[in-house]
């Protein structure tokens, strides 16, 4: 299926961690600006995708960001990639984990989302906006309250943006993963005794590869889904069918 994702501008957030959605779309021949807060994952970014423009900033910095995305120029797509995960028992929750997760994994996207949605606006072009949520934001998991709590959240989210940019023909979504296995999801979910619960709960009884999450994105950012906002795209092999 062809996307048509070509010559458009798209701002990933996370883009270091989260490279394959930036590997996909430079090789759709779209133009991509990457954002992320560690200099040396751009610079191997920038030397596997020749000609995109890296961005280093830490999206839990408001000033910092402003400064850095504030003119950032024309953005036709967003993906709102950038996340923390600081999983603590709900009894061991600390102010610190709680002000950094909700900093990075939703006002950042208020943020950023913000400055491409006013860009797109003034210019009087569509858009469309992707924020990358998880399956936590609708099922409990053990000692990811906060982590939860901001995807939670982020759904909601999604769907106001939906509502009050679709008048100026700015699509928003969310894609819903399951533990993906990038390095932050192989660190996280590497114990077999902690795997084997979570998979228990999956009924296709396995994780997701990043080709899955990224497909998804794709999609919701091209035109063939132009008839698609607000949604939460599961990416979950089932789990909220359990």
């Amino acid at each position: 299926m062809e996307l048509f994702l070509a010559g458009r501008r798209v701002l990933v957030t996370g883009a270091g961690k989260g490279r394959g959605t930036v590997q996909a779309l430079h090789a759709t021949g779209a133009r991509v600006v990457a954002v992320s807060r560690t200099q040396a994952d751009l610079d191997s970014l920038v030397r596997e995708c020749p000609g995109i423009e890296p961005v280093c900033v830490d999206l839990g910095d408001w000033e910092a960001t402003e400064r850095a995305l504030g003119s950032v120029g024309p953005v036709d797509l967003l993906v709102n990639n950038a996340a923390v995960a600081l999983l603590q028992p709900f009894l061991e929750v600390t102010k610190e984990a709680f002000d950094r997760s909700f900093e990075v994994n939703l006002r950042a996207v208020i943020q950023v989302s913000q400055i491409v949605a006013r860009g797109l606006i003034a210019r009087g072009v569509p858009g469309a906006i992707v924020n990358v949520s998880s399956q936590c934001s609708q099922r409990a998991v053990t000692n990811h309250s906060v982590y939860c709590s901001t995807k939670g959240a982020l759904d909601m989210l999604t769907k106001v943006m939906a509502l009050e940019l679709g008048p100026h023909k700015i699509r928003v979504n969310a894609v819903n993963p399951t533990v993906v296995m990038t390095s932050m999801g192989q660190a996280t979910w590497s114990d077999p005794h902690k795997a084997k619960t979570m998979l228990n709960r999956i009924p296709l009884g396995k994780f997701a590869e990043v080709e899955h999450v990224v497909n998804a994105i794709l999609f919701l950012l091209s035109d063939r889904s132009g008839m698609t906002t607000g949604s939460t795209l599961p990416v979950e092999g089932g789990f909220w069918a359990c």
